[in-house]
């Protein structure tokens, strides 16, 4: 299968502090990864530079063979690329609906708008909650509504980082199955700390240390590797 997304030696260097280390990565059309990494270890500041937030110290970011390395994070977008970064970024002022509106508006013009903005509500539940101002929703639902910005782009690739941050059980539970459910429209990178939750999404898991890739397979073979236990999960997985 073909590469959608590959970054080659990809660096970034804070000062003295090298917290991306000569990266190589790939990810394939349709495929669902999961970041995985202690704290520290890279994997939030290797996803800031795949979406623009960073502009790499070194190295190279390709997407469907477009470099895009340095890139600002709305020229990334532009490319059908949903981003959902780790605090959610919605205007607070405005309602569920109209933050999701806007965000498809931007998309897909006036008359496809409402269209795509309602399919989102509906996605994820958030009917009983439209019209409330987002400023005033606790931090998971906030997570909900930035989703729901991603979802009404309709994009081919999405990035999430950390999206089950905040959420009640049952919550994280429905963002599992959303993110399969998007899976099968789009292709995923998905940045989280919940192990649990990463049991029940991820398909294939990079795992960083160090600001390198320790190790990278499917989930099963991740979760037993010593090494990834010594240096993230502990001795029980």
């Amino acid at each position: 299968m073909a590469n959608i997304l590959e970054t080659r030696n990809l660096t970034m260097q804070f000062g003295g502090v090298t917290a991306v280390d000569n990266v190589d990565f790939k990810l394939e059309r349709h495929e669902l990864r999961c970041l995985i990494g202690p704290n520290g270890a890279g994997k939030s500041t290797f996803f800031k530079c795949l979406t623009g937030q960073l502009k790499p110290s070194a190295g190279h970011v390709f997407i469907e063979n477009e470099e895009t390395t340095g890139w600002d994070p709305h020229a990334v977008a532009r490319l059908g690329i949903g981003i959902k970064t780790q605090v959610p970024s919605v205007m607070d002022g405005l309602s569920v609906r109209e933050n999701i509106w806007l965000a498809a508006y931007r998309t897909h013009g006036r008359e496809r708008a409402r269209r795509f903005a309602d399919d989102a509500i509906d996605r994820l539940s958030l009917g009983e909650i439209a019209s409330a101002t987002v400023g005033r929703l606790s931090h998971g639902e906030r997570q909900r509504v930035e989703l729901g910005i991603v979802i009404s782009m309709e994009p081919w690739l999405i990035l999430l980082d950390e999206p089950a941050a905040g959420m009640t059980g049952e919550e994280v539970a429905r963002m599992a199955e959303i993110i399969g459910e998007l899976n099968a429209e789009a292709a995923i990178i998905v940045v989280e700390h919940d192990m649990q939750f990463i049991r029940s999404i991820a398909k294939r898991v990079t795992v960083f240390n160090q600001g390198r890739i320790l190790a990278e397979d499917d989930v099963d073979t991740v979760m037993n590797d010593p090494r990834v236990r010594d240096v993230y999960l502990g001795k029980k997985v």
